[in-house]
């Protein structure tokens, strides 16, 4: 077997590398996860801080006052790889909380994207109906119009019944007002006058 940097290359590209022997370490990514957001939240918080402030102002207490046996002299080398410490674990457990909420968001936005869409198709559906109803009722006779119509038509039928010398007319008031056509007299003399001169 042909050697690269030490390490023996595999015979056949398309197949798996074998699994590592040896122990691994397994643990439950979803426990953990909340872990960190506990923890995240914790540090996050007034009490951390009021607690944090208390155990260092103590601890420089009873370092710095003469006549009490200093566990931490004066350079205080322990508390500074204290508190390097909890910054260098703090750090990423912070991080790791703000992937998992940031996951969060993003399924929380794709199922907020996927209602939108849903609401906006049903939006459109409800407004192509609703142009249809409308559409519909415009050829669709109201009642209003049938009233004139009718009332147009029973005066139409008064008028044709009525004797041509009568007729009902209605003002702007919407008062029938009855008129009577002045009939035509002709005297006697003009006819007679008429009637010779037809003759002759």
């Amino acid at each position: 077997m042909a050697e690269r940097r030490g390490r023996p290359e595999r015979a056949r590209l398309d197949q798996p590398r074998a699994e590592r022997r040896g122990p691994r370490v397994r643990f439950d990514a979803e426990a953990f996860g909340k872990l960190t957001e506990a923890i995240a939240r914790f540090l996050g918080t007034g009490r951390y801080l009021v607690v944090q402030t208390v155990i260092i102002g103590v601890w420089l207490i009873v370092n710095l006052v003469p006549g009490i046996p200093h566990f931490d002299a004066y350079p205080l080398g322990f508390l500074t790889l204290v508190l390097s410490l909890q910054a260098s674990y703090a750090a990423p457990l912070i991080l790791l909380a703000q992937n998992r909420q940031d996951d969060r968001d993003r399924v929380n936005l794709d199922a907020d994207r996927e209602e939108a869409r849903e609401s906006k198709a049903d939006l459109e559906y409800l407004a192509r109906e609703i142009a249809a109803i409308r559409m519909a009722l415009g050829e669709v006779a109201t009642r209003d119009f049938v009233r004139s119509e009718l009332q147009r038509i029973e005066d139409r039928v008064d008028d044709i019944k009525a004797p041509k010398k009568e007729r009902k007319k209605r003002d702007a008031g919407g008062e029938t007002v009855e008129t009577v056509e002045p009939v035509e007299t002709v005297d006697a003399a003009e006819t007679a006058d008429t009637a010779s001169a037809e003759q002759a």
